[in-house]
């Protein structure tokens, strides 16, 4: 999802001529008095209007956060384009005038921040392996996938932590989610498979792809913070606490992935002690 940034109004203003600049005795009359203009200049300058590019930045990025807000709490059919234009204030008719319709509106939300986390974990996981060459490990390219995902959820606020519960729902939608998650999420996918791989060269590949399957849902269920593991621990723990998931999540999927395919190599080999 192209992620937008809003454009800041750039505000003008007349320069005021410090007074230290001017003689201490006897100021000169038309140094005074060009300070009394530029005074007189920064106490009326207006700000310059925006452009019609800048408007529309900012209109969209306020369309795209409620939009976001109410995707990740109702789900693409739980929420119209009225509900949209009513959180940010403004009339159904502008967000016909920006979107096709919902389906447009729900897939630009989603592509907004995609390039951020997408363009992270992909760093985090070529940096990995040129660290470690042919001898990566299965929790340190966890580590790079999930961890740097994480942070962007413990350190980027709300708007962040709204996206990643829409990611859960978008990850978990077969009729409208699955198109989105092949054309942005895949190829970084296929970098963390890569590297478990190489991590893992006698594994089958088809325990490797069912693994990253595991890890992939409890991400996504993590990510859409339903309450569950606040009600089942009576309060222990809390869907919020992603700081407590980056903690375990890597070490506890890392252990998945090598019992599981260590035993289905015990198995093929027909030697069940290794």
């Amino acid at each position: 999802m192209a992620a937008s940034k809003s454009s800041q109004a750039v505000r003008s203003s007349g320069e005021l001529i410090p007074e230290t600049t001017m003689s201490a005795t006897a100021p000169k009359p038309r140094r005074a008095a060009a300070s009394k203009a530029a005074t007189k200049s920064a106490k009326t300058a207006k700000p310059k209007s925006r452009s019609k590019a800048e408007q529309r930045a900012e209109s969209l990025e306020q369309i795209f956060d409620a939009a976001e807000e109410l995707f990740s709490k109702h789900g693409m059919y739980g929420v119209t384009l009225k509900d949209v234009a009513q959180k940010v204030g403004v009339h159904t008719s502008l967000m016909h005038y920006y979107f096709e319709d919902k389906q447009d509106l729900f897939h630009q939300v989603v592509k907004r921040r995609a390039p951020i986390t997408i363009g992270r974990r992909m760093e985090a996981l070529e940096k990995y392996e040129q660290e470690t060459g042919d001898h990566p490990t299965v929790e340190g390219a966890l580590r790079a996938f999930l961890d740097t995902d994480l942070d962007l959820y413990i350190e980027g606020g709300e708007g962040w932590r709204n996206y990643g519960a829409l990611g859960g729902q978008v990850n978990n939608a077969p009729v409208w989610g699955a198109t989105l998650m092949y054309s942005l999420f895949d190829p970084v996918v296929l970098k963390l498979i890569g590297l478990l791989k190489k991590a893992m060269p006698e594994a089958a590949d088809e325990d490797i792809f069912w693994g990253y399957h595991f890890v992939t849902g409890a991400l996504t269920l993590t990510l859409a913070r339903t309450g569950r593991i606040d009600h089942l621990s009576g309060g222990l723990c809390k869907s919020e606490d992603f700081e407590a998931v980056k903690l375990r999540m890597a070490t506890f999927m890392a252990g998945g992935f090598r019992a599981v395919c260590i035993d289905r190599i015990k198995a093929r080999s027909g030697d069940p002690n290794g």
